[in-house]
């Protein structure tokens, strides 16, 4: 029987059910993404944005350009990026060790490195503030130096790169492990250092992985409350973040107030990330080329 008697002798519903697809068709789908985005993010964002417009210009820029506000900037973007930077580094490092090396204790280490995504926030604040105070395992060496850990902007940079870690190794450790080894053994044959394999062959590859994971840690460490509250002090102008700012005028009844700076906190972290996601896309444009 020639092949096209084959093709005929198959039943056309056959071939239509080989076609259905596991979800719903294109329009569908996009129709419930909408809605649940619109329901989840869109909605709770406009109610932020329309609280404000109960403000003047004059009265939401005496809101948001206050001295002890601008001082609470300065505090949450600056720690959040320091921390951000810090996990950077290191947790491409660890990333690196867990998924090049193999060593006794490797899935306990592996499973330390979730751990602040299953602790509770305030339960990592207190924990990080026994540590750390002037009588605590680590902060008693620093006190005779002068150096304080707890209660200054130095315990607050620490509790960001605690609730950030993770981020960054989850992202970066996938990528490193489905990396082509043949290109570094090729790379090391044609005579290139361990410093150019790393830079010219590994780095390229886990690039966007790395941005993705620094996006996700600074955007984490930008509105954390829980485990920052117990270790900054709270001291305004000194060691005071933004959130803390938000839940003191949501507790004397300045719910405008509040949705202003909250606005403000919005359109930077709204800002900071896409120019990070432009990173992204540039960088795998010029990986694709």
């Amino acid at each position: 029987m020639s092949s096209l008697a084959v093709t005929s002798a198959i039943p056309t519903t056959s071939v239509k059910r080989s076609k259905r697809r596991p979800l719903p068709g294109f329009n569908l789908t996009l129709g419930y993404t909408l809605l649940y985005l619109s329901v989840i993010v869109l909605i709770p964002m406009s109610a932020l944005v329309f609280k404000t417009l109960d403000l003047t210009l004059a009265q939401f820029w005496s809101a948001v350009s206050a001295p002890r506000v601008l001082a609470s900037y300065r505090l949450t973007f600056g720690a959040s990026l320091l921390a951000a930077l810090v996990n950077l580094i290191f947790g491409l490092l660890i990333a690196w060790v867990l998924v090049r090396y193999r060593f006794p204790g490797k899935k306990i280490l592996d499973a330390l490195v979730d751990l602040p995504f299953a602790l509770p926030t305030a339960v990592a604040g207190i924990a990080l503030t026994a540590v750390l105070a002037g009588n605590g395992w680590v902060g008693q060496f620093f006190e005779p130096l002068g150096i304080k850990l707890a209660f200054t902007p130095i315990g607050v940079v620490i509790a960001l790169i605690f609730i950030g870690l993770p981020f960054v190794v989850r992202t970066v450790q996938p990528v490193l492990e489905d990396a082509e080894k043949e290109l570094e053994e090729a790379a090391r044959c044609l005579g290139a250092t361990p410093y150019q394999v790393f830079y010219k062959v590994i780095l390229p590859t886990i690039m966007p992985a790395l941005l993705t994971g620094f996006a996700l840690a600074f955007a984490r460490a930008i509105g954390e409350y829980g485990s920052v509250i117990f270790i900054a002090g709270n001291m305004p102008m000194v060691s005071e973040i933004t959130p803390l700012i938000i839940i003191g005028k949501l507790e004397q009844y300045d719910y405008a107030g509040a949705t202003a700076v909250a606005c403000v906190m919005l359109v930077v972290s709204f800002v900071l990330l896409l120019i990070i996601n432009g990173l992204q896309a540039w960088q795998r444009r010029r990986i694709g080329a």
